[in-house]
């Protein structure tokens, strides 16, 4: 043992029999600590910090132990775990002052932990692996573009963020995804609502928040090597892991890639421009000492991502593809193209490195936390046939962000963070022909506080917390002597110069604005509780909302901004309960949202009421790429619930349903809004979701902890949408049938080999299309009467998934640790 760490020592026993548990994970969250108990029960564990922590006991089959310990008076922690046919919970670290349980936050909060990513293997990009979750949803565009919206709020709303650093990447673009492998996470936690002040202003929706797996216990060198194929699309995802821990020198490496063919579907087909190639990379380096931790993150994230436009051939509605710039012939995708790995011509380039470092060091009672990272976005389209090497889009986005919090304990029980946030950003246009925002300067900053404090049952949190935001916008010229290919004006003053016009105007703003929640949850017995909060939140205006002026090309839209838009302002009220009971467990919640100057995009008609299509420069042509769109400011009100029920007579059985309610109001005119006007836009409809689950954790053999599931989704009719100017359409009703099964080889001694993960996804080959797809909106500018316009969504999908784990850990020496 090594005697710079304080230590906390312990025994992991069976409540009902005194037996010791061997094997039991005991786990302190916010240190990044974590022992196993061995065949004794005895653990013990090096800490940090003499503060207030929560510690967390989980072994298979048993109810999940918490504890809030202040290590500066204890130094043992005795555990008696109780049996339970209750899948274990999750501890949530993010977006609250420290690890706290989800029962006891009086903020929505639900998290998935790798056992979920792995039976969900079937997704192909990190956010559709939640996409399910109760009040989650994502935008779309194809198979591995995918935003994520929380409870009807999505693009500059919702902060991504990777271990807790926010993720910035043109996050207001409609066909701009998650720039993060996939295959790197091993937990997703998602705080729904603006209750989440540590992570500023664009949070008023919620946090997703991507953690990538802790280190390995000391002495261990631990990885494994994946490989997944999907049916439909040919998916290939393959990646390796290593891990190290050498005396507190920890470190791990991951790489990854995955590639995949045009999508299919018994309605079209395989639809043209959905394939994608993606390669990705990361390392972590850090130490861990007596004063804390702090580890050195590097990634890169490299996709090849093809452009779908939905463009058929008038007579045959097979798909077609564009040759040259005026566009005036299209020919039909063949068939070997539609089969192809090769991305076509017409595609984006998205990369992004990432460096970023997590620190936390012991001071007086609490924790120092200084989290800072540097993001390089670059987002390139190319989108002229006849040059394929000149981008229509090209943005360079820097990003640097600052995290600095202070957790102590202030008083007898006060759990306190204080600290300061924000980010600083430039934005520059590189060589390209389409440019819908200007290049700028950003500059966030907040302060914030949250208090936490228990009193018997009663768990109360309050915080608060003050934005600022700064903009500074460059003016630009275009030159457009040469058709379809203008070039940013670099010359002597452009005022007066023939073919040079002004693509966007100096701009300087400031926004500040004030955030703020309190709640809390009240315990009326050990299986009942109650919960209730209620927040404030601001977002100021994003760049594309303020300034855009100019196409977009694989959204296919003309982006048109207002430099007037006022911040947005909200005040959501939830309200739930929980109740868990040996055979059931069950939850009901509730959500209202109102809000101020809420800004949303729509399209413009021509004088004939159909949607205005123009060129690139913005003239109107009804033959023209680019469809346009206004971003409106209006008041408005998103409110909704979710019911979740979960029956297990037996340990080995789950039958899951959860129902999700979500409706988005446009309340301009004082709520009198004509009915084309009535609703807001991207709003899921009314989802339930049933499971069941049988699982077998000693098996059979040399084959362990199996399990196996089927899946039943329904999706009610869209109904409710934003019919103003064509901006939305409706969408039918679908149900959606999926299924899976798992499970562990080990060899004679009981050490896992293999894991096989099998899953089916619309297995009844379901023709439908989400109201969440914009490749819904995809296709000619005119339809023939009697056809259903739009590309559909993925066809029945099986994917198969093995993971093979290695050890290399050095081999301990006879006698060693005894």
């Amino acid at each position: 043992m090594r005697d710079d760490y304080g230590t906390i020592t312990g025994t992991v026993t069976d409540k009902a029999t005194g037996k010791p548990i061997a094997g039991a994970t005991i786990t302190i969250p916010d240190l990044k600590a974590a022992a196993v108990s061995n065949d004794s029960g005895k653990f013990t564990i090096n800490i940090s910090s003499k503060g207030m922590h929560l510690v967390e006991v989980t072994y298979v089959g048993y109810a999940t132990f918490y504890q809030n310990v202040d290590f500066g008076k204890t130094t043992t922690v005795d555990v008696k775990l109780v049996l339970s046919t209750l899948e274990s919970e999750q501890v949530v670290v993010t977006g609250v002052s420290r690890a706290t349980e989800i029962k006891r936050a009086p903020i929505p909060i639900v998290a998935v932990g790798k056992s979920y990513i792995d039976q969900h293997s079937a997704a192909t990009n990190v956010i559709d692996e939640v996409a399910n979750l109760p009040g989650i949803s994502a935008v779309t565009t194809g198979p591995n573009v995918s935003k994520p919206f929380i409870h009807g709020l999505g693009y500059n709303r919702v902060v991504t963020a990777e271990d807790g650093i926010r993720q910035e990447g043109q996050q207001w673009g409609d066909e701009h995804g998650i720039e993060v492998d996939q295959s790197s996470i091993d937990r997703i936690e998602i705080i729904k609502g603006p209750a989440s002040l540590s992570y500023g202003s664009d949070a008023i929706g919620g946090v997703v928040n991507l953690l990538t797996p802790p280190p390995v216990a000391e002495g261990k060198t631990l990885g494994y090597v994946s490989g997944l194929y999907g049916t439909n699309n040919g998916l290939i995802n393959s990646s390796v892991r290593v891990q190290g821990n050498d005396k507190g020198f920890v470190w791990g490496a991951q790489a990854s890639q995955k590639a995949a063919k045009d999508y299919e579907n018994e309605k079209d087909g395989r639809n043209w421009a959905t394939n994608f190639n993606e390669k990705d990379a990361r390392v972590m380096a850090g130490i861990t000492k007596s004063w804390g931790y702090s580890y050195l993150n590097a990634s890169l994230f490299d996709d090849l991502q093809a452009i779908p436009d939905g463009s058929r051939d008038s007579a045959t509605r097979k798909f077609t593809y564009q040759i040259t710039d005026a566009d005036t012939y299209r020919p039909i995708v063949s068939e070997s193209m539609l089969n192809s790995y090769s991305i076509p011509t017409l595609h984006q380039h998205v990369q992004l490195y990432r460096i970023y470092d997590v620190s936390n060091i012991a001071l007086g009672n609490g924790n120092l936390l200084i989290n800072l990272g540097w993001q390089y976005s670059h987002r390139r389209e190319f989108t002229h046939p006849t040059e394929p090497d000149v981008p229509g889009l090209n943005l360079e986005l820097n990003t640097y962000t600052y995290d600095v919090k202070y957790n102590f304990t202030l008083g007898e029980g006060f759990e306190t963070s204080t600290g300061i946030n924000g980010m600083y950003q430039h934005n520059d246009l590189g060589y390209s022909t389409d440019f819908p925002i200007p290049a700028y300067h950003q500059f966030d900053i907040g302060p914030f506080l949250v208090e936490k404090k228990s009193i018997g049952k009663l768990d109360l949190m309050a915080g608060i917390r003050w934005d600022t935001r700064s903009f500074s916008g460059q003016s630009a010229y275009v030159d457009t002597t040469v058709a379809y290919y203008p070039t940013l004006y670099k010359g002597p003053d452009p005022k007066g110069t023939a073919d040079v016009v002004q693509q966007f105007g100096a701009l300087n703003k400031t926004f500040s604005g004030f955030s703020g929640s309190f709640g809390g949850t009240y315990n009326i017995t050990e299986h009942l509780l109650v919960k209730a909060n209620i927040a404030r939140g601001y977002r100021a205006p994003s760049i594309a909302e303020l300034s855009a002026n100019g196409p977009d090309p694989g959204s296919q839209i003309y982006h048109v901004g207002n430099s007037n838009f006022k911040p947005e302002f909200s005040v959501q009220e939830d309200i739930g309960t929980a109740l868990t009971l040996p055979i059931l467990s069950a939850s009901i919640g509730f959500f209202d949202n109102q809000i101020q100057n809420y800004i949303f995009q729509e399209q413009i008609l021509d004088a004939g009421g159909n949607p205005l299509r123009v060129n690139p420069d913005g003239s109107p042509n009804p033959n023209g790429q680019y469809i346009e769109f206004t971003y409106v400011q209006s008041k408005a009100r998103i409110d909704g619930a979710e019911f979740y029920l979960d029956i297990h007579p037996v340990s080995w059985l789950h039958f899951e349903n959860a129902l999700t309610l979500t409706y988005g109001t446009n309340l301009s005119d004082n709520g009198h809004a004509p009915d084309s006007l009535k609703y807001l836009p991207f709003i899921p409809p009314p989802h339930t979701h049933s499971e069941l689950r049988a699982t077998d954790v000693k098996g059979f053999g040399r084959w362990k902890k199996g399990y196996v599931f089927l899946g039943f989704d329904h999706y009610n009719p869209q109904n409710r949408f934003f019919a103003a100017y064509g901006t939305e359409t409706y969408t039918a009703g679908y149900n959606l049938l999926s299924a899976g099964l798992g499970v562990n080889l080990v060899d004679a001694t009981g050490r896992n080999i293999a894991q096989l993960f099998i899953e089916g996804t619309n297995l009844a080959n379901v023709n439908y299309q989400s109201n969440m797809s914009r490749l819904k909106y995809f296709d000619n500018p005119v339809v023939p009467p009697g056809i259903q316009p739009g590309m559909f969504n993925m066809g029945r999908n099986i994917s198969f998934k093995v993971v093979v784990p290695f050890d290399l850990s050095p081999k301990e020496k006879p006698g060693a640790g005894s």
